[in-house]
């Protein structure tokens, strides 16, 4: 087999099997090892400079250590730093978006998704540009600015000519003070040429969930269909950057295989793309399996458990210290609650995981990818989040203004990305607590941005996002933006 390079393009090298089983050993016999793990900590805490602030990260291996640790009060003094590295790179801001199903025609025989072909009870669903106009408008009425666009893997339902008709579909569509300013793509593995499409298409971040690292794991998980090629799956993320798509998504759906195995694989990937290309993700999403139509997450003997999943969270947030973090409704407020304490940057809501969901009155439970775990309204998210101290953010300014891949990199690098960031996210609060929250919430809103217009250290900035806050609560003028 071949050794670990994270500089190579070939997916068995910068993601090698002996080098993951390798750190799995070294972190098993150093997990009680308290001067190591004390040196690791000290490591990755955040450093003020002149610039900001620097922070070091962590390498997959020294990770797998915290990971592995289970001394209480080292795990503790690791929830703490992931906190506090956090709020160095993001402060209180969470990023809000929905997810928009296109279409659940699938040709892969993936047995942990209820679209795999053989799934012959599952209403299949493909989009209309009309219906896909009217979900958008659903979408917008609830106040959201961003999407992930979400679709099986089809060549003939769902070639990529029908993804960008959808995406010029979405960003058409001007409804009431209603736009969607971002649009992420989430489809399988592509060509360079299709992915330069979809760049030109002014695409946000491009996503792809590895599900595992584990190439044997890999193909009996994926047994059929053209999701079957590993390497060609776990190369995507180079041909994107190839294609001119400077930020893209990395994830596992953990509970497929062991837990420190993907967890190791995952920063792997990270640090190849940084090796190569010189950005790392714009962001890893750590969702969990879970129960769906024909799909039973108990015949997966890898579940992990909700203290394990914390720490998972905690040890990205640690290593990979610039990244957006994004936990989505598969998990329960209380889960999600907790998460936000540990790394969480970026979380849906009032998400619906059917084709078509968002137009229905009842939620649809016959075509969802998975069951919606958190099923509350936007507003009550946004107002929960409030309460607990954070700024929902519906701010998509970096994308419009050019701060993509490395230009965003080093500006979050240094921590300088919060005096573009705070300021956006609550000018765009400001919008949706005028145009779409309920009285309640508008009341919790409007006192949060008056606290934290004080914190704000640049003059100018404090200024300026004050004068647009009462444009946007005295007028109809919207997209005010740095």
């Amino acid at each position: 087999m071949s050794q670990y390079n994270p500089k190579s393009l070939k997916a068995e090298e910068f993601i090698s099997h002996e080098e993951i089983l390798e750190t799995l050993r070294y972190a098993e016999e150093n997990k009680h090892n308290i001067p190591l793990i004390d040196s690791l900590l000290k490591k990755a805490r955040p450093v003020k400079t002149a610039n900001g602030v620097h922070c070091a990260g962590l390498t997959h291996r020294e990770a797998s250590v915290l990971l592995a640790c289970d001394i209480p009060e080292k795990v503790e003094e690791m929830y703490r730093l992931a906190e506090e590295i956090k709020l160095a790179f993001y402060g209180n801001r969470i990023v809000m978006f929905a997810p928009l199903y296109l279409s659940n025609y699938c040709v892969n025989g993936c047995v942990y998704c209820p679209y795999h072909y053989k799934n012959k009870h599952i209403a299949r669903k493909k989009l209309t540009q009309e219906e896909v106009k009217q979900e958008v408008i659903a979408l917008q009425d609830m106040g959201h600015k961003r999407l992930a666009i979400e679709a099986g893997e089809d060549p003939v339902n769902n070639p990529i000519e029908y993804i960008l008709e959808c995406i010029k579909t979405i960003y058409s569509i001007q409804h009431k003070n209603g736009a969607i300013r971002r649009v992420n793509v989430n489809i399988a593995a592509t060509t360079v040429e299709n992915y330069r499409k979809l760049k030109e298409a002014g695409i946000g971040t491009y996503i792809l969930f590895q599900e595992t690292y584990h190439k044997e794991s890999y193909l009996e998980l994926h047994p059929t269909g053209p999701k079957h090629d590993y390497a060609y799956h776990t190369e995507a993320m180079d041909r994107a950057m190839e294609g001119g798509i400077d930020d893209v998504g990395l994830g596992v759906l953990f509970g497929l295989e062991g837990y420190q195995y993907e967890f190791a694989g995952l920063l792997m990937h990270a640090e190849h793309l940084e090796a190569v290309h010189g950005v790392g993700p714009h962001t890893i999403s750590v969702p969990r399996i879970k129960r769906a139509d024909d799909i039973d997450p108990d015949v997966f003997d890898n579940g992990i458990p909700n203290e394990i999943f914390e720490k998972i969270i905690a040890c990205i947030r640690i290593a990979v210290p610039y990244t957006g973090m994004i936990i989505s409704t598969r998990e329960s407020e209380e889960v999600r609650g907790r998460a936000l304490e540990l790394g969480i940057s970026q979380i849906s809501g009032a998400s619906r995981t059917s084709v078509g969901g968002y137009t229905e009155e009842e939620r649809p439970h016959d075509s969802e990818q998975f069951d919606v775990s958190d099923q509350r309204t936007l507003d009550e998210v946004v107002n929960w989040l409030m309460k607990k101290g954070f700024i929902p953010s519906f701010c998509t300014a970096c994308y419009r203004e050019g701060r993509t891949g490395d230009r965003f990199m080093s500006l979050c690098k240094n921590g300088q990305i919060l005096n573009c960031c705070h300021p956006n996210a609550l000018m765009t609060l400001s919008e949706y607590l005028v145009d779409y929250a309920s009285e309640d919430t508008k009341k919790v809103g409007f006192e949060l941005i008056e606290r934290e217009l004080k914190k704000i250290p640049a003059e100018k900035v404090c200024k300026i996002a004050t004068e647009n806050i009462e444009q946007i609560k005295n007028s109809n003028r919207r997209d005010f933006r740095f």
